[in-house]
């Protein structure tokens, strides 16, 4: 269920992306242009390494306000680096809502297929949808699962399951280790994983005021894993230890970081950065010599734009940009890497605004706590400047908006357009195959 939508973009859009992303065939600043322009030949190659990271609820807005907050007006971030850049739709085919979540949005990435939202790979009918991961383990490529979140959320699920309703987590880690088995699987959520009564690494808190206990629905599912030959660990040590090809990695109870309005129990300080978690993906995954699939997910731009917790959101873009620097490192040394990075939906309805007293939005009497937090955030600094500006939501949902995309390494210029999200899955597709 393919979009007809497939126009590029031409030079006249470059007003459009305010960010001062690339349009197509023109490079996204920063870097060495020579040396990048010396490499136009891989841009044709086929993708033997592919490296997808999902900016969860991530904006256009998301990444100018985590650019200016980091390297100032004149500055890029390492995702705005990348050398192509476009956009994509974000339309779901829910029948009841016009604007998609976050499982309906991984489905197109990951199957080229528009669903219902809340659906993990499956079309409108329930049916199984074959993915990306799936598709490179058929090539015998090695894959990996990376994400803040719990591993068995809506993004990470949407490469390595099939189920009607994305609740379902426990069902979804056991396709994982019985079915998909990726490689690599390295994030939170390890109370889907064990049955109620026993807590895992990460004690039981039913006092938290998102109560996370052990609640697999059956049984055992680190067990089950190691059964068939992954390796588990629930620490960095245990993590930066392990020579396993195989590796299980649950670091939280849920997500990897405390999702709340600023002052209310607010932390993003994953007990494994998702930089870390990343190095050691790729550390185990390039050791296959057909190439590897990987995903990576920063999940927490996402749940703090809910929390229209402005400050959280662009730590959480600046720990995602970090990673993206890792991976670019990676892709540098690694001919053949295809790398993109790409939001699934915009949340919070994000602006970036001057200071002004006089022009604050919301209502702080509301009983309605997504209108009452609709307040402007700030002011932040603007890097390397004396100015400042703030940040305005205009809800605590998601929006409808276009995502940014920028991609660089094999077949990403095809990737330089206007494009339904189901597009990300034909050029990697294509691209791992090496069809054009």
């Amino acid at each position: 269920m393919l979009s007809s939508r497939r126009t590029w973009i031409g030079a006249s859009s470059a007003a459009l992306l305010a960010a001062g992303l690339a349009t197509s065939g023109i490079a996204g600043g920063g870097g060495d242009r020579d040396e990048r322009d010396r490499g136009r030949g891989q841009d044709r190659a086929v993708a033997k390494n592919v490296i997808l990271m999902v900016g969860d609820g991530l904006s256009i807005a998301a990444r100018e306000a985590t650019r200016l907050a980091t390297v100032g007006k004149d500055g890029e971030l390492a995702m705005d680096s990348l050398r192509y850049a476009g956009w994509t739709h974000t339309d779901s085919l829910d029948p009841d809502d016009a604007v998609t979540d976050s499982a309906a949005g991984a489905t197109a990435f990951a199957t080229g297929v528009l669903t219902y939202n809340g659906a993990v790979s499956v079309d409108v009918d329930g049916n199984p949808v074959k993915t990306l991961l799936e598709h490179a383990k058929d090539l015998r490529k090695a894959t990996g699962l990376v994400s803040t979140a719990q591993v068995t959320d809506a993004t990470p699920a949407a490469f390595g399951a099939h189920v009607p309703d994305r609740a379902d987590q426990s069902e979804i880690a056991r396709q994982f280790i019985q079915s998909s088995m990726p490689d690599v699987i390295l994030g939170g959520g390890e109370d889907w994983w064990y049955p109620v009564g026993d807590p895992g690494a990460y004690p039981d808190d039913p006092a938290d005021p998102r109560p996370e206990e052990s609640r697999s629905t059956i049984g055992n599912l680190v067990e089950l894993a190691e059964g068939v030959g992954y390796d588990y660990v629930s620490t960095p040590d245990e993590l930066a230890a392990t020579r396993s090809d195989r590796v299980l990695g649950l670091f939280a109870n849920e997500e990897m970081f405390e999702q709340f309005p600023e002052g209310e129990g607010d932390e993003y300080a994953p007990v494994v950065p998702l930089t870390t978690m990343t190095t050691k993906a790729l550390d185990i995954l390039d050791d296959d010599r057909h190439g590897f699939f990987l995903m990576v997910e920063e999940e927490a731009i996402d749940e703090f734009a809910h929390n229209n917790n402005a400050a959280r959101t662009i730590q959480a873009g600046q720990a995602l940009d970090a990673t993206v620097a890792v991976v670019r490192e990676f892709a540098a040394r690694h001919p053949g890497t295809l790398v993109l990075v790409v939001g699934d939906h915009e949340t919070g309805g994000l602006a970036i605004e001057n200071v002004d007293p006089a022009d604050e939005s919301g209502d702080p009497a509301s009983t309605d706590p997504a209108v009452s937090r609709s307040l402007e955030d700030g002011p932040f600094p603007i890097a390397n400047s004396d100015l400042e500006f703030v940040v305005d939501w205009t809800t605590g949902g998601h929006t409808g908006a276009a995502t940014p995309l920028t991609a660089e390494g094999p077949a990403a210029e095809r990737l330089a357009r206007v494009q339904d999200n189901t597009a990300v899955f034909d050029v990697v597709l294509e691209a791992m195959r090496g069809r054009r």
